[in-house]
């Protein structure tokens, strides 16, 4: 994907899994013009080629460039693409067809088994969907080279592998996450394959294989790639000794523990990524300095035991050093300017602080250097020009300040330049969107301003300079960037001017940013359905008007849309049902003048729908779908003129609101090559929110402001994982349902402004994290209930009701008044007590354009404990003379 969709693939690839590439293995192509295949071979190898279908799109593949297997019947197949025979005999020895765009199921009566003559076999890079890896494979006894390697199988792995007692090389990394290797099938394996000198088994899951086990494996291997494996125990420090051992990768087995020998280590090893493990290394002279042989060094978020990174420094044979994740402080050390062979050094997410060092850019062969995510300060030294050879260069997420140095354009191979998240400030160098091979310009999130340069850059695919003080009209040159796949100018306040319908002839579009900024005039129409790649269209924050394009095509892959706070009139255009893969959607704070779309009920992965504050009318009709708006977690529709009762079968279909989800990640798009996190603005706990990432575990039902009638439905008190439920401002009637009580994750509830009566239902008192009650404005009488959070509402939550009594109102209850009524046992059933507590407490106002201020306090401490026991302990220290812990 970088100049092409595959270059930006393999940078890709690069930056996340840079450590764990392998040795490629091809077989010779001998052929013969003198003696034809076998037919049965050559019959055999067509309807084994004929039992895929060949796919439209190469787009899916793994790899680059997918060829398509064409083989021509009545000619010797000893001639054709990936196929090797003997010269003697003519029996086809060699298949090589990896990455040839093969998809489907590889059956266990495939053709492709009655070749036993075969010695090299490379499937690798295809999508076999799942299947099974035959026991079928056991019969090419002859078989010396076996690539499974990326081609999407699952189950076991069949204990017939261990028949194959000649290989010399097996692979099996980087399928579904499916594929199980289980200790008999791994002990036969390790027994009979002793010719085996290549094995390769990453992303396979060997959680019950014990690691001393490993120790059987053939004394004559030499790569062993094991990243990923969910091995756990320990693993023999002898391991490290074997005698032929060069390649070994161990990445991501948290479970393994052991010791890194600090003698007598092999010296034919060459390669070592021990990251993401619990082995301890040694960080003194003796441990260090045994590791001569090592070039490839990769020890990220590893157990060291000391501190002396200067010892890297004496590692001079480096050619990749990765320390990255680890907790390193202090100064980046100076000896590591002694490691002139280096070309890829990444030393990201430490707490390296000061400067960057000069030492650095001696090593003038490096190629990588990626020191984001530390917290580095001072300028970018221009010195960084003599670094001639680099391709990227990422320093986000440090303090750096000052100009980018017009140096940084001198470096023209440079592929990658993040310097996002810093405090850079000034212009930026016109010379930087030149740079003959830049595919990533990454500035966003600094102070730059002024007006954006022309892109002379041929090559660029990925900008991003939001979040900056950038100002007047996007440079037309950006729309002849016919390689574009991300631009995100965001957030910059001052960029005026029309959104040129020009943009629709960047075909290669995936996510088109350009939220919160000045824009005016009409969104193209075109945008609906230039591209089916378009994942993300955001123009939310600007001036524009018009009506919102009204034509998505069918097959669209659009996620994320958001016109949220432009000027819009207009209907909804049905044609957004077209969008079966969209998860979400905000048309808020326009002037759509429409009635509720009911027709959204059918997407199917739609997660977020706001289109509060426009002019919608009508009244909310039933689902007409099974399992309508079933992946629902926020619904906002408040500040409009909705009418009728609350929609409750709709509520009985928010499947999504009904199960609490401990999930701590955000919403993004997913299961895509460019990863783009959910923004929204919320009105939360009273108050506008920006939410620049959306938590998953966040659901939020916003009616307010409409003109509901009737009774708040049972069917509410399903909805369990709510956090905020505002029914605010509308006119319904009834009283408030003690099963409100079983909302155990709500934190705020507003049911102000409307024409409730009877009590306040004692159950509401065991929603431990409530954080914000507003029941003010209705016709509630009786006493206030009392205890845990209600003992931190002050008196705005109540005010408007004048039967309402007790604390914290002045009010005092009438004699008998102050009993509450014992709960029937279906109101017992429905109230359940669970300790815990909100996320944040705020001060805050609430209702449709007014405040009313209501002073929560000191509600939370950082041990989520309800306020009511807060209190309290807080009252037993002040006493004591102590003081909380922090």
């Amino acid at each position: 994907m970088m100049g092409s969709s595959l270059l930006l693939a393999q940078f890709l690839c690069l930056l996340l899994f840079h450590s764990h590439s392998q040795p490629t293995h091809s077989s010779s192509n001998f052929s013969s013009s003198v003696q034809l295949c076998p037919r049965d071979q050559s019959l055999a190898l067509l309807q084994f080629k004929n039992s895929f279908p060949m796919p439209s799109s190469p787009s899916t593949f793994p790899c680059y460039p997918p060829e398509k297997v064409l083989w021509k019947e009545g000619t010797d197949c000893c001639t054709w693409d990936g196929v090797t025979c003997n010269i003697k005999t003519g029996h086809v020895i060699g298949l090589d067809l990896g990455c040839s765009m093969l998809i489907g199921t590889l059956h266990s009566n495939s053709t492709l088994f009655s070749l036993h003559h075969l010695q090299k076999l490379n499937l690798s890079y295809n999508d076999f969907n799942r299947s099974v890896i035959s026991s079928s494979f056991g019969q090419f006894l002859h078989l010396t080279h076996l690539d499974l390697n990326s081609s999407n199988f699952a189950g076991q792995v069949p204990p017939e592998i261990s028949h194959l007692s000649r290989l010399v090389s097996l692979g099996l990394s980087s399928n579904s996450g499916e594929l199980m290797l289980e200790p008999i099938s791994f002990n036969k394996l390790a027994q009979n394959l002793t010719q085996l000198r290549e094995l390769y088994l990453g992303g396979v899951n060997m959680s019950l294989v014990v690691p001393s086990s490993l120790m059987n494996l053939s004394s004559s291997l030499s790569s062993l790639q094991l990243w990923d494996c969910g091995l756990q125990g320990e693993l023999p420090d002898n391991f490290f000794r074997r005698s032929n051992l060069q390649w070994l990768d161990l990445w991501s087995n948290e479970g393994l523990t052991g010791s890194f020998p600090q003698y007598n280590l092999s010296n034919a090893l060459s390669h070592l990524d021990l990251s993401y493990t619990r082995i301890s290394i040694h960080l003194e002279p003796d441990s260090i300095s045994h590791l001569k042989s090592v070039e490839k060094l990769y020890l990220s978020g590893c157990n060291f035991v000391g501190s002396n990174l200067d010892l890297f420094g004496n590692l001079t044979q480096l050619i990749e050093l990765g320390l990255k994740d680890n907790q390193f402080g202090g100064q980046i050390p100076f000896s590591l300017g002694k490691l002139k062979q280096l070309k890829y050094l990444h030393l990201g997410n430490n707490s390296f602080i000061g400067p960057i060092p000069d030492s650095l850019f001696k090593l003038t062969q490096l190629e990588w250097l990626d020191l984001s995510y530390n917290r580095l300060i001072g300028l970018i030294p221009f010195q960084i020009s003599r670094l001639s050879s680099l391709t990227a260069l990422l320093l986000s997420n440090n303090q750096l300040i000052g100009r980018i140095p017009s140096q940084i354009s001198r470096l023209s191979g440079l592929i990658i330049l993040d310097l996002s998240h810093n405090l850079l400030n000034g212009t930026t160098p016109s010379s930087l969107f030149s740079m003959p091979s830049l595919h990533f310009l990454l500035l966003n999130n600094n102070l730059l301003y002024g007006q954006i340069s022309p892109f002379l850059c041929k090559s660029l695919q990925y900008i991003n300079l939001s979040f900056n003080k950038l100002y007047g009209q996007i440079p037309p040159s950006v729309f002849k960037l016919e390689h574009l796949r991300l631009l995100r100018l965001s957030s910059n306040d001052k960029l005026t001017g029309n959104i040129s319908s020009v943009i629709c002839e960047l075909k290669f579009l995936e996510i088109l940013d350009l939220s919160n900024n000045g824009f005016s005039g009409f969104i193209p129409q075109c945008l609906g359905n230039f591209s089916d790649g378009l994942l993300v269209l955001h123009l939310g924050g600007n001036n524009l008007h018009g009506n919102i394009p009204s034509i998505y095509s069918e097959g669209n892959d659009l996620r994320y849309l958001n016109f949220n706070g432009n000027q819009l009139k207009g209907v909804i255009p049905p044609s957004i049902i077209n969008c079966v893969n969209l998860e979400f959607l905000d048309l808020g704070n326009n002037m759509i003048d429409d009635t509720f779309p009911s027709f959204l009920e059918t997407l199917p992965k739609l997660k977020v729908v706001i289109l509060r504050s426009n002019k919608l009318h009508g009244s909310l009709k039933g689902p007409t779908v099974k399992d309508s708006f079933s992946k629902l977690q926020i619904f906002d529709l408040s500040n409009n003129s909705l009418s009728g009762p609350l929609p409750t079968e709709y509520f009985n279909n928010f499947k999504a609101m009904m199960s609490i989800d401990q999930d701590m990640d955000y919403m993004r798009t997913k299961n895509v090559s460019t990863t783009y996190v959910f923004s929204v603005q919320l009105a939360w706990k009273g108050s506008q929110t920006v939410f620049p990432k959306i938590q998953i575990a966040l659901t939020t039902l916003d009616l307010s402001c409409n003109k509901f009638t009737g009774k708040i439905p049972e069917s509410l008190r399903k909805l369990k994982s709510l956090k905020q439920l505002n029914l605010s401002h509308n006119s319904l009637i009834g009283c408030i349902q003690p099963s409100l009580g079983n909302l155990t994750d709500l934190e705020s509830l507003d049911l102000s402004s409307n024409l409730l009566a009877g009590r306040i239902p004692q159950e509401l008192v065991d929603l431990t994290f409530l954080q914000v009650l507003n029941l003010s404005y209705n016709q509630l009488e009786g006493l206030i209930p009392q205890g845990k959070q209600f003992n931190t509402f002050e008196n705005g939550s109540y005010e408007g009701n004048l039967g309402l009594c007790g604390f914290p109102l002045q009010v005092k209850c009438n004699k008998g008044e102050g009993q509450q009524p014992p709960p029937s046992n279906f109101e017992k059933q429905g109230s359940m007590f669970e300790e815990g507590f909100g996320w944040k407490a705020v001060t805050m106002g609430y209702g449709c354009g007014f405040v009313f201020g209501i002073s929560i306090g000191y509600v939370v401490f950082r041990a989520r404990k309800a306020a009511w026991f807060v209190n309290m302990v807080e009252d037993i220290f002040t006493r004591r003379g102590d003081h909380l812990p922090g």
